[in-house]
């Protein structure tokens, strides 16, 4: 126990320092992942995703609902230690971005793995949630150790970042959003508008990724668009 203590204690001073300075840091040294055009380097279900106004679209209607989510896959290879950027805007339902992820089923693009979650609604933008896995890992506001412990997950939760109410206040209804995904070994890091939202080390070195695809998310249920730009990535 006494090691765990200290682990945690640890934990809250060194993701206050590396998210602090990540969010300062100037553009240099990304990489571009879309042109601001064309669908090249991504792959999803035709019908569904476009471009539109410059920014990758996805779209449902009463007429072409899903009956699984679905993902834009980025086809240019994998992610291991990583920062990434990007703007996001949804009306609608719910959605994320996927990384270090896995290809489930290619014919219907579905992908399980970390996802860094937003929403329309008012409760999991921002939060850690392992797709087709182990669930929630961090709710919004969290920082949080992962273990496996006799084969069942658990999860200590290290610190409170703030009230998830007060970090939603933060993030605007049907507008452009900054979102910030930082993964550096088994450290994984969301960050909504410059505010940390989850904080999660991982130490199930069965069940945790340290590498795997990137991919973006259009969820089940009613109409709903989603829309992304400005995406690029350090390496770390």
């Amino acid at each position: 126990m006494k090691r765990i203590s200290l682990l945690l204690a640890a934990l809250v001073g060194v993701t206050a320092s590396i998210g602090c300075r990540s969010i300062r840091e100037m553009d240099s040294g990304y990489q571009s992942l879309f042109d601001g055009k064309s669908l090249a380097g991504w792959d999803g279900l035709p019908g569904f995703w476009s471009v539109q106004d410059g920014a990758i679209t996805g779209r449902t209607t009463k007429e072409q609902p899903l009956k699984n989510n679905t993902f834009l896959v980025y086809t240019n290879g994998t992610l291991d230690n990583f920062e990434l950027r990007l703007s996001y805007r949804i009306a609608n339902g719910n959605s994320g971005i996927q990384y270090r992820s896995k290809l489930i089923d290619p014919a219907q693009f579905i992908v399980g793995g970390y996802q860094a979650d937003f929403e329309a609604g008012k409760t999991y933008s921002g939060i850690l949630y392992e797709e087709r896995g182990r669930g929630i890992l961090a709710e919004r506001g969290k920082k949080t150790i992962v273990r496996d412990v006799n084969g069942a997950t658990k999860i200590d939760v290290a610190a409170v970042l703030g009230d998830s109410a007060e970090i939603q206040r933060n993030i605007r209804d049907e507008q452009w959003n900054d979102y910030v995904v930082i993964a550096n070994g088994n450290h994984l890091m969301h960050f909504i508008n410059g505010r940390m939202t989850a904080d999660v080390v991982d130490m199930d070195t069965a069940k945790g990724a340290k590498s795997g695809i990137l991919a973006l998310q259009i969820h089940v249920g009613p109409p709903m668009i989603v829309q992304f730009k400005d995406i690029r990535i350090k390496r770390l």
